[in-house]
Protein backbone atom coordinates (compact mmCIF):
# COMPACT_ATOMS: atom_id res chain seq x y z
CA UNK A 1 0.00 0.00 0.00
CA UNK A 2 1.33 3.43 -0.94
CA UNK A 3 1.32 6.00 1.81
CA UNK A 4 1.43 9.74 1.63
CA UNK A 5 4.59 10.92 3.32
CA UNK A 6 5.07 14.16 5.25
CA UNK A 7 6.55 16.69 2.83
CA UNK A 8 7.08 20.33 3.71
CA UNK A 9 4.11 21.46 5.75
CA UNK A 10 1.74 18.91 4.22
CA UNK A 11 0.12 16.18 6.29
CA UNK A 12 -0.98 12.81 4.93
CA UNK A 13 -4.37 13.22 3.23
CA UNK A 14 -5.57 10.02 4.88
CA UNK A 15 -5.03 11.46 8.36
CA UNK A 16 -7.87 12.44 10.64
CA UNK A 17 -7.54 15.75 12.48
CA UNK A 18 -6.06 15.50 15.96
CA UNK A 19 -6.10 18.00 18.82
CA UNK A 20 -4.45 21.28 17.73
CA UNK A 21 -0.87 22.08 18.57
CA UNK A 22 0.14 24.75 21.04
CA UNK A 23 -1.35 28.11 19.96
CA UNK A 24 1.09 30.14 17.94
CA UNK A 25 3.04 27.16 16.59
CA UNK A 26 0.65 25.41 14.18
CA UNK A 27 3.37 24.79 11.59
CA UNK A 28 6.28 23.77 13.82
CA UNK A 29 4.60 20.53 14.86
CA UNK A 30 2.15 18.77 12.56
CA UNK A 31 -0.20 16.32 14.27
CA UNK A 32 -2.41 13.78 12.56
CA UNK A 33 -4.02 10.42 13.24
CA UNK A 34 -3.88 7.51 10.80
CA UNK A 35 -6.12 4.72 12.04
CA UNK A 36 -4.96 4.09 15.60
CA UNK A 37 -1.52 5.70 15.05
CA UNK A 38 -0.76 9.28 16.14
CA UNK A 39 1.78 10.89 13.81
CA UNK A 40 3.92 13.81 15.00
CA UNK A 41 6.00 15.64 12.38
CA UNK A 42 8.63 18.24 13.34
CA UNK A 43 8.57 21.08 10.84
CA UNK A 44 11.31 23.68 11.41
CA UNK A 45 13.49 22.88 8.38
CA UNK A 46 15.16 26.30 8.46
CA UNK A 47 16.58 25.45 11.90
CA UNK A 48 17.00 21.72 11.19
CA UNK A 49 13.99 21.08 13.43
CA UNK A 50 15.78 22.49 16.48
CA UNK A 51 13.74 22.47 19.67
CA UNK A 52 12.48 25.98 20.31
CA UNK A 53 10.59 26.62 23.54
CA UNK A 54 7.20 26.61 21.74
CA UNK A 55 8.05 23.36 19.94
CA UNK A 56 9.26 21.78 23.19
CA UNK A 57 5.96 22.68 24.88
CA UNK A 58 3.92 21.53 21.88
CA UNK A 59 5.63 18.13 21.95
CA UNK A 60 4.92 17.67 25.65
CA UNK A 61 1.27 18.50 25.07
CA UNK A 62 1.10 16.22 22.01
CA UNK A 63 2.47 13.19 23.88
CA UNK A 64 0.19 13.78 26.86
CA UNK A 65 -2.82 14.14 24.57
CA UNK A 66 -1.92 10.99 22.64
CA UNK A 67 -1.50 9.10 25.90
CA UNK A 68 -4.96 10.18 27.04
CA UNK A 69 -6.70 9.40 23.73
CA UNK A 70 -8.27 5.93 23.95
CA UNK A 71 -8.23 5.60 20.15
CA UNK A 72 -4.46 6.04 19.89
CA UNK A 73 -2.47 2.82 20.24
CA UNK A 74 0.97 3.86 18.96
CA UNK A 75 2.86 7.13 18.37
CA UNK A 76 5.32 7.84 15.56
CA UNK A 77 7.54 10.93 15.48
CA UNK A 78 9.55 12.08 12.47
CA UNK A 79 10.45 15.32 10.66
CA UNK A 80 9.98 16.86 7.26
CA UNK A 81 12.72 16.51 4.66
CA UNK A 82 15.66 14.13 4.87
CA UNK A 83 18.48 16.28 6.24
CA UNK A 84 17.73 16.25 9.95
CA UNK A 85 15.45 14.57 12.45
CA UNK A 86 16.24 17.16 15.10
CA UNK A 87 19.41 19.21 15.61
CA UNK A 88 18.87 19.60 19.36
CA UNK A 89 18.08 22.68 21.39
CA UNK A 90 17.77 25.90 19.42
CA UNK A 91 21.13 27.38 20.44
CA UNK A 92 20.33 30.73 18.82
CA UNK A 93 17.37 31.00 21.14
CA UNK A 94 19.58 30.06 24.11
CA UNK A 95 22.17 32.69 23.13
CA UNK A 96 19.52 35.38 22.72
CA UNK A 97 18.27 34.68 26.23
CA UNK A 98 21.85 34.76 27.55
CA UNK A 99 22.49 38.09 25.82
CA UNK A 100 19.27 39.47 27.28
CA UNK A 101 20.52 38.57 30.77
CA UNK A 102 17.80 36.00 31.37
CA UNK A 103 18.80 33.21 33.76
CA UNK A 104 19.37 29.79 32.21
CA UNK A 105 17.63 26.94 33.96
CA UNK A 106 18.68 23.34 33.44
CA UNK A 107 16.26 20.75 32.08
CA UNK A 108 15.22 19.53 35.52
CA UNK A 109 14.65 23.07 36.84
CA UNK A 110 11.90 24.06 34.42
CA UNK A 111 8.28 24.81 35.26
CA UNK A 112 7.27 21.90 33.01
CA UNK A 113 8.35 18.28 32.97
CA UNK A 114 11.35 17.20 30.94
CA UNK A 115 10.16 16.38 27.40
CA UNK A 116 12.25 13.21 27.20
CA UNK A 117 10.83 11.99 30.49
CA UNK A 118 7.29 12.55 29.17
CA UNK A 119 8.09 10.53 26.03
CA UNK A 120 9.83 7.82 28.06
CA UNK A 121 6.86 7.48 30.43
CA UNK A 122 4.18 7.47 27.74
CA UNK A 123 2.65 4.02 28.22
CA UNK A 124 1.72 3.66 24.56
CA UNK A 125 4.42 2.34 22.19
CA UNK A 126 6.54 5.13 20.71
CA UNK A 127 8.56 4.97 17.49
CA UNK A 128 11.12 7.46 16.18
CA UNK A 129 11.42 7.48 12.39
CA UNK A 130 14.85 9.10 12.22
CA UNK A 131 15.00 10.72 8.78
CA UNK A 132 18.35 12.48 9.22
CA UNK A 133 20.83 13.71 11.81
CA UNK A 134 19.66 13.42 15.43
CA UNK A 135 22.00 15.59 17.48
CA UNK A 136 22.09 16.49 21.17
CA UNK A 137 18.54 16.92 22.42
CA UNK A 138 17.37 15.56 19.07
CA UNK A 139 19.22 12.33 19.77
CA UNK A 140 17.77 12.29 23.27
CA UNK A 141 14.28 12.66 21.77
CA UNK A 142 14.87 9.59 19.60
CA UNK A 143 16.46 7.77 22.54
CA UNK A 144 13.35 8.40 24.66
CA UNK A 145 11.23 6.43 22.19
CA UNK A 146 10.78 2.67 22.55
CA UNK A 147 11.83 1.86 18.99
CA UNK A 148 14.01 3.63 16.42
CA UNK A 149 13.95 3.12 12.66
CA UNK A 150 16.50 5.21 10.77
CA UNK A 151 17.45 6.23 7.27
CA UNK A 152 20.83 4.86 6.23
CA UNK A 153 22.33 8.37 6.04
CA UNK A 154 21.16 9.42 9.52
CA UNK A 155 23.69 10.06 12.29
CA UNK A 156 23.54 10.22 16.07
CA UNK A 157 25.62 12.44 18.32
CA UNK A 158 25.58 13.77 21.85
CA UNK A 159 28.04 16.68 21.48
CA UNK A 160 27.18 18.43 24.75
CA UNK A 161 30.77 18.20 25.99
CA UNK A 162 31.88 20.24 22.96
CA UNK A 163 29.56 23.15 23.76
CA UNK A 164 29.38 22.98 27.54
CA UNK A 165 25.81 21.70 27.82
CA UNK A 166 24.68 18.85 30.08
CA UNK A 167 22.96 16.05 28.15
CA UNK A 168 21.28 14.87 31.34
CA UNK A 169 18.80 12.43 29.78
CA UNK A 170 21.36 10.91 27.43
CA UNK A 171 23.87 10.59 30.25
CA UNK A 172 21.41 8.50 32.25
CA UNK A 173 19.66 6.48 29.55
CA UNK A 174 22.33 5.86 26.88
CA UNK A 175 24.55 3.71 29.17
CA UNK A 176 21.42 1.65 29.96
CA UNK A 177 20.74 1.13 26.27
CA UNK A 178 24.14 0.23 24.80
CA UNK A 179 27.41 -1.01 26.38
CA UNK A 180 28.65 1.46 28.97
CA UNK A 181 32.06 1.92 27.35
CA UNK A 182 30.52 2.74 23.97
CA UNK A 183 28.09 5.17 25.58
CA UNK A 184 30.84 6.92 27.52
CA UNK A 185 33.03 7.23 24.44
CA UNK A 186 30.13 8.80 22.57
CA UNK A 187 29.47 11.25 25.41
CA UNK A 188 33.11 12.11 26.18
CA UNK A 189 34.12 12.75 22.56
CA UNK A 190 30.89 14.09 21.06
CA UNK A 191 31.71 12.08 17.93
CA UNK A 192 29.04 11.08 15.43
CA UNK A 193 27.76 7.52 15.32
CA UNK A 194 26.82 6.07 11.94
CA UNK A 195 23.74 3.91 11.49
CA UNK A 196 25.97 0.87 10.88
CA UNK A 197 27.42 1.38 14.37
CA UNK A 198 24.02 2.17 15.85
CA UNK A 199 22.62 -1.05 14.48
CA UNK A 200 25.63 -3.03 15.71
CA UNK A 201 25.00 -1.82 19.27
CA UNK A 202 21.23 -2.27 19.13
CA UNK A 203 20.50 1.45 19.21
CA UNK A 204 18.19 1.18 16.20
CA UNK A 205 15.73 -1.55 15.28
CA UNK A 206 16.15 -1.16 11.55
CA UNK A 207 18.06 0.90 8.99
CA UNK A 208 16.32 1.51 5.66
CA UNK A 209 16.55 3.66 2.55
CA UNK A 210 15.11 7.14 2.95
CA UNK A 211 12.28 6.36 0.53
CA UNK A 212 11.19 3.42 2.71
CA UNK A 213 11.46 5.08 6.14
CA UNK A 214 7.94 6.40 6.53
CA UNK A 215 6.30 3.21 5.25
CA UNK A 216 8.50 1.06 7.49
CA UNK A 217 7.79 3.10 10.63
CA UNK A 218 4.06 3.36 9.97
CA UNK A 219 3.90 -0.33 9.07
CA UNK A 220 5.47 -1.26 12.40
CA UNK A 221 3.15 1.11 14.27
CA UNK A 222 0.11 -0.38 12.55
CA UNK A 223 1.21 -3.93 13.39
CA UNK A 224 1.52 -2.89 17.03
CA UNK A 225 -1.82 -1.05 16.95
CA UNK A 226 -3.52 -4.18 15.60
CA UNK A 227 -2.74 -6.02 18.84
CA UNK A 228 -4.62 -5.95 22.13
CA UNK A 229 -3.95 -2.47 23.59
CA UNK A 230 -4.23 -3.64 27.20
CA UNK A 231 -1.68 -6.40 26.64
CA UNK A 232 0.74 -4.07 24.84
CA UNK A 233 0.48 -1.54 27.66
CA UNK A 234 1.05 -4.22 30.27
CA UNK A 235 4.09 -5.56 28.40
CA UNK A 236 5.65 -2.11 28.10
CA UNK A 237 5.14 -1.23 31.74
CA UNK A 238 6.33 -4.60 32.98
CA UNK A 239 9.40 -4.56 30.74
CA UNK A 240 10.53 -1.00 31.49
CA UNK A 241 9.70 -0.93 35.20
CA UNK A 242 11.14 -4.38 35.75
CA UNK A 243 14.51 -3.71 34.10
CA UNK A 244 16.27 -2.73 37.30
CA UNK A 245 14.51 -5.27 39.54
CA UNK A 246 15.37 -8.86 40.40
CA UNK A 247 13.39 -11.29 38.25
CA UNK A 248 11.32 -12.57 41.18
CA UNK A 249 10.32 -9.01 42.11
CA UNK A 250 9.63 -7.97 38.53
CA UNK A 251 7.34 -10.97 38.01
CA UNK A 252 5.18 -9.72 40.87
CA UNK A 253 4.78 -6.19 39.56
CA UNK A 254 1.16 -5.16 39.17
CA UNK A 255 1.35 -2.29 36.69
CA UNK A 256 -1.27 -1.16 34.25
CA UNK A 257 -4.56 -2.95 33.53
CA UNK A 258 -4.65 -6.72 33.94
CA UNK A 259 -5.04 -8.44 30.53
CA UNK A 260 -5.86 -11.77 32.15
CA UNK A 261 -9.17 -10.45 33.52
CA UNK A 262 -10.00 -8.18 30.57
CA UNK A 263 -12.81 -8.64 28.05
CA UNK A 264 -10.21 -8.34 25.29
CA UNK A 265 -8.65 -11.64 26.41
CA UNK A 266 -11.92 -13.47 25.73
CA UNK A 267 -12.30 -11.65 22.41
CA UNK A 268 -8.74 -12.49 21.38
CA UNK A 269 -9.17 -16.19 22.07
CA UNK A 270 -12.55 -16.28 20.33
CA UNK A 271 -11.18 -14.48 17.27
CA UNK A 272 -8.22 -16.85 17.07
CA UNK A 273 -10.41 -19.95 17.25
CA UNK A 274 -12.93 -18.48 14.78
CA UNK A 275 -10.13 -17.45 12.40
CA UNK A 276 -11.14 -13.78 12.25
CA UNK A 277 -9.65 -10.45 13.24
CA UNK A 278 -10.32 -9.48 16.86
CA UNK A 279 -12.30 -6.36 17.70
CA UNK A 280 -10.47 -4.84 20.64
CA UNK A 281 -12.40 -2.72 23.15
CA UNK A 282 -9.47 -1.79 25.36
CA UNK A 283 -11.14 -3.20 28.43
Amino acid sequence: MTRLRPEGSRLPDTADPAPPTTPGTPQELQISTVGHVRLLVLNRPGRLHALSRPLWDALIDAYLEAGADAEVRAIVITATGDKAFCSGFDLKDVQERDNAGKPFRGPMDQDKRLLFEVVHETWKPTIAAVNGAAIGAGFELALACDLRIASAHARFALPEARIGMGGIYGSVVLPRTIPVGIALEMMYTGDYMSMDEARRWGLVNNVVDSKDLFDTAMGMAERIAANAPITVRRMKEMALKGLSLPVATALRLNVGPDPYTAQDRKEGIAAFLEKRKPVWKGR
